[in-house]
């Protein structure tokens, strides 16, 4: 723990030049007497670590010191700040080890390459979560972590659309989408999709598996996706929809957005427009397309159009 601590210390001020004491044992949870001892266990190794007094002092090491653990270049270091999994790492339980890491990539720079790598933590930042979305419970998702790096069969209790069933699983992969985690995992012979916050129950088995040997994740989440849209969207509506109709469409229904914007790409009316757009199921569209209220109007199928005012009446009912 103390040579982990040690080492994070020197990449600590090599990578922010001169830290004030107190920083670093705010920093690493310790006193500020052991963070003396270890900038003296420093200088006794060799490490060219100095300190000066006054308001703006601290522990410094000598100019010209660095101390090289890779060979990334600027641009490399760039890209990887930029694609850093953020809180996704903290939910996995790796947070502090991600940190550690990106602490010892931008020690590995060169000086000015070092400073700009780190520029961009600091004007990007990615956040996947919707707007408004409730934070999904999340304490069985390390030890799937570990279960999935590992190879380990689990057995869960999942909770369905009907009960709570148990299932024993080979765990391939977690996938992050949009704030939700969904695990992908083996059952029957083939894999399927599990949403980690239906996961009740979760037991790691005393048994190994093996991994398919062409599996890839990203390959087959791109691919499942797809699938379960064409499916969930299988059904069309004729619709007649206003401008600020096409605008609510964006935030509510993307897919129908995309739909009517793809037919009027060149004339972009100002007015109401005529379009063809994929629905749900007959009880799902109604919701979905009443959230837009006076701006659409749906023209077909019969059946939806019926539904559609029914539920229309229904919500005049209410209020009268």
């Amino acid at each position: 723990m103390r040579a982990s601590r040690l080492l994070s210390i020197l990449l600590t001020l090599q990578t922010r030049g001169r830290v004030p004491a107190e920083a670093l044992a705010r920093e690493f949870e310790v006193s500020i007497r052991t963070i003396y001892r270890d900038v003296d266990q420093l200088s006794a190794a060799g490490v060219p670590v100095y300190s000066e007094r006054g308001r703006s002092g601290g522990f410094q090491l000598h100019e010209g010191y660095r101390t090289r653990l890779t060979g990334l270049t600027p641009t490399e270091a760039e890209a990887l700040l930029l694609a850093g999994m953020g809180g996704a790492a903290a939910d996995l339980g790796v947070g502090q080890e991600a940190a550690a890491a990106q602490l010892k990539m931008l020690a590995a720079l060169p000086p000015d390459a070092g400073a700009n790598a780190q520029r961009v933590g600091t004007r990007f930042h990615l956040d996947p979560a919707p707007w408004y979305a409730r934070i999904e419970p999340l304490e069985l998702l390390p030890t799937l972590a570990s279960a999935v790096w590992r190879d380990r069969r689990i057995r869960i209790g999942y909770e369905s659309w009907s009960n709570t069933v148990t299932r024993d699983l080979d765990p391939l992969g977690l996938v992050l989408k949009a704030g939700v985690w969904y695990l992908i995992a083996v059952a029957k012979d083939r894999p399927r999709t599990y949403r980690v916050s239906n996961i009740r129950s979760l037991d790691l088995l005393d048994k190994s598996f093996q991994r398919p040997a062409r599996f890839n994740l990203a390959r087959h989440w791109s691919a499942s996706a797809k699938e379960f849209e064409a499916r969930l969207l299988s059904e069309r509506a004729i619709i007649r929809i206003s401008l600020e109709g096409r605008r609510l469409l964006r935030d509510n229904y993307p897919a129908a957005e995309h739909a009517v914007a793809t037919k009027h790409t060149k004339a972009r009316p100002a007015g109401w427009v005529k379009a063809e757009i994929p629905v749900e199921d007959l009880s799902q569209s109604v919701r979905q397309l009443l959230r837009l209220g006076a701006e659409i109007e749906v023209l077909g199928p019969p059946a939806l159009r019926k539904a559609m005012a029914e539920e229309a009446g229904r919500v005049v009912g209410l209020y009268r």
